[in-house]
């Protein structure tokens, strides 16, 4: 079983910068991958960004260039960096990890509102 931790989100304005934390209660290292998913209102849940266990990573077409996503594995945390928010980021950003096993866990989520 593994527990994950997402803290960071808020409430922002428009063009700010935002880094949302992802805690894993394991040793990432074995973790396949992990990655960040948002759900707007109304919307169903979609891949933001992920990173693989070797530190590839991968984002969406509609966050490249926006989007950072980066781990740091001494402190079994993933990191998503945020620029130039956008009124259309709002969401709840969900952390997930998914095992060796194919098992995915994920996490409570935070919520990002981002003002106009």
């Amino acid at each position: 079983q593994v527990q994950l931790v997402e803290s960071g989100g808020g409430l922002v304005q428009a063009g700010a910068s935002l880094r949302l934390s992802c805690t894993a209660s394991t040793n990432i290292f074995s973790i396949d991958f992990m990655g960040w998913y948002r759900q707007a209102p109304g919307k169903e849940r979609e891949l933001v960004a992920i990173i693989t266990r070797g530190g590839s990573t991968t984002y969406s077409d509609s966050v490249k260039g926006r989007f950072t996503i980066s781990r740091d594995n001494h402190k079994n945390t993933v990191y998503l960096h945020i620029d130039s928010l956008k009124p259309e980021d709002t969401g709840v950003y969900y952390c997930a990890a998914e095992l060796e096993n194919g098992s995915l866990w994920w996490g409570q989520g935070t919520q990002v509102t981002v003002s106009s």
